[in-house]
């Protein structure tokens, strides 16, 4: 398959598994069960990532994929010079809190690289893709078609930056230490994957991410904001955050528009 054939691929069963979540939320009682790790999971979580990781395998057999909760499973596969990275429902604690700062994770790994990139964003119906090599990225709808392309902002408003910050770290003082000497606007406290498309559409400027995430967390996001012209990259040294390593683990890294971070 092509790559614009495997970011419609992406970007399709992104918003497949986010109608499946909303009609989880809407009928009600939603169960949460707890992960080895003591990380929350419900079945959305396990539904919304069955339907894409059969999609995927489905229609591109020869990629292997790699999802969270199949890892959480027992599943291991090893990386490969193209695989899936699947994130059926992040920010699934919000979601189980009934809040609306949740996505849809699905991203494509070349040669250690975010490749491509899909997130649909349920509570909004919103649906962002975009592919490394293509250098396109867009916005559309869950609900209908559409597509809009979206830059990532390329200079720094006057007023100072905006900075998205995870909900759990807003008040870290790590944050405020790495933001020390910079022209900050406002620091925005937000949950989930959402934050990326937020900086790749250009409505934010940096997000600092200084705890630890997994792959499956970052690499859609990564693919579209570096396909929006933004970068996601590790803090010392910086360069491009890389995947395929042990454990899935992420180290610290900044995510940024066009302004230099």
């Amino acid at each position: 398959m092509t790559d614009d054939a495997l970011l419609d691929l992406a970007a399709r069963l992104a918003a497949q598994a986010g109608h499946a979540i909303l009609g989880i939320r809407r009928a009600g009682n939603v169960r949460v069960d707890h992960k080895s790790d003591r990380s929350p999971v419900t079945q959305a979580d396990r539904i919304a990532e069955a339907l894409i990781v059969e999609g995927l395998r489905e229609h591109a057999p020869g990629i292997p994929v790699v999802a969270e909760e199949e890892f959480e499973a027992g599943v291991r596969i090893d990386p490969a010079p193209r695989f899936w990275l699947v994130d059926g429902l992040d920010g699934t604690r919000g979601f189980a809190e009934g809040g609306d700062e949740y996505a849809v994770c699905v991203g494509l790994v070349v040669d250690g690289r975010a490749h491509l990139g899909a997130l649909a964003l349920p509570a909004t119906g919103e649906v962002f893709a975009g592919c490394t090599t293509l250098g396109t990225a867009w916005k559309g709808s869950m609900t209908a078609p559409g597509r809009t392309p979206i830059r990532a902002r390329a200079t720094a408003p006057p007023q100072g930056l905006t900075v998205l910050a995870s909900r759990r770290q807003a008040d870290d003082t790590r944050l405020s230490a790495w933001l020390a000497g910079r022209r900050i606007a406002h620091v925005d406290p937000a949950s989930s994957a959402l934050k990326f498309c937020r900086v790749a559409e250009g409505r934010a400027d940096l997000y600092p991410r200084l705890g630890p995430t997994m792959e499956w967390d970052t690499c859609a996001g990564q693919a579209l904001v570096e396909a929006a012209g933004g970068a996601v990259e590790t803090l010392a040294p910086r360069a491009a955050l890389a995947y395929g390593k042990p454990g899935w683990l992420n180290p610290a890294f900044i995510c940024h528009g066009g302004v230099p971070a």
